[in-house]
């Protein structure tokens, strides 16, 4: 970034914080809420759900470190259970303590939204460098944020199933035959052994690059969706299990939900039949590869959805793209935490 860049950056920052703390002390039409952290550990398999990341880097660093305290909890109680089920075991005091300590982030002026926003702007504004920041700059930063949690967990979980601590994962050959296909399908230097890399592909497969596991995607998908086991999907399997998905997919946002059947069927024969390429009524796990993107959407997907909505909320002036101004004027769009109206109470100069 040129000296020009920094310069306005610092000049229009000052501006707006001698605007904002010279500002008539009048209460908002709002209460003010606190920031709550966020819990987004999956404790389970079973979750599937896909929790936002937080927007400021910051945030996310406190958000990592209280995770990794619930981690060593349950992996604790997971491991050891009979130190845990033993007669009048008691919880561990350091992690309770822990997270009720940073349970609030703008608690006792500790966490400044305003100025927070003002050092990040010029993080973001950086394609081009305009005063502005665009959906596809918003997007790109989600997108970091999001592979920095997503790594930071990998990394975790490495850990624990890196038996002899040396940086590669091999517990793929007792995991059962179709998982013993995942393994072999991630590790791309077919060294029998996953690095840090191809371990991440192996937990996250939806976002690699890796042919062989997208691949193994499709083969997946077959499994699941075909009913009369032939090893193909027809167009009823398809129909029934597939298409909704890639309409979810290609009508994000749009509340498609109330279509019926009957009125879903022509544009789902249209695609078939582009999907069938050799036309014979069936689709492979090579005919799927060109949609396993909407099947399994990637972290790219959620990151613009994130930046969608942002936008939407925050973008006053309807021109597609934010401002500092904009940010500032709605600062909890940014920091999605949990509100709880209970929590509620009267507003705070000092986070503005």
């Amino acid at each position: 970034m040129g000296k020009a860049s920094v310069i306005i950056y610092i000049t229009v920052a000052v501006f707006l914080l001698f605007l904002i703390s010279h500002s008539p002390k009048k209460p908002p039409n709002h209460r003010h809420r606190r920031l709550k952290l966020r819990s987004t550990f999956p404790f389970s398999a079973g979750d599937k759900h896909h929790e936002s990341v937080a927007f400021d880097p910051l945030v996310a660093d406190i958000e990592r470190h209280r995770e990794d305290k619930e981690w060593e909890k349950r992996y604790f109680e997971h491991t050891h259970k009979e130190f845990v089920e033993a007669p009048g075991a008691e919880s561990q005091p350091e992690w309770e303590d822990f997270m009720n300590a940073e349970d609030y982030l703008n608690d006792q002026d500790r966490f400044n939204v305003t100025n927070r926003l003002v050092l990040l702007f010029p993080r973001l504004d950086l394609d081009p460098v305009d005063g502005f920041v665009s959906e596809s700059e918003l997007t790109d930063w989600n997108l970091r944020q999001a592979e920095t949690q997503v790594m930071h967990r990998t990394e975790r979980d490495m850990e624990l199933h890196d038996k002899n601590h040396d940086d590669n994962n091999s517990f793929g050959h007792d995991m059962g035959w179709w998982k013993e296909e995942h393994f072999n399908a991630s590790d791309a230097d077919g060294d029998s052994l996953l690095n840090q890399t191809e371990f991440n592909d192996f937990l996250h497969p939806a976002d690699s690059n890796n042919p062989r596991l997208l691949q193994w995607l499709c083969k997946e998908e077959i499994r699941e969706r075909d009913t009369d086991k032939d090893g193909k999907v027809n167009f009823q399997e398809f129909f029934h299990g597939l298409f909704d998905l890639v309409r979810n997919y290609d009508e994000e946002g749009q509340n498609s939900s109330h279509q019926s059947d009957k009125s879903m069927e022509t544009p789902a024969k249209t695609l078939f039949a582009q999907l069938d390429q050799d036309s014979n009524g069936y689709l492979t796990e090579a005919e799927l590869l060109p949609i396993i993107g909407k099947l399994h959407p990637s972290e790219r997907y959620y990151a613009k959805q994130q930046a969608d909505y942002i936008i939407s909320q925050a973008d006053t002036d309807k021109d597609g793209r934010l401002t500092l101004t904009e940010m500032i004027e709605s600062p909890y769009v940014f920091y999605s935490a949990i509100f709880n109206d209970e929590d509620d109470y009267d507003y705070n100069d000092e986070l503005r």
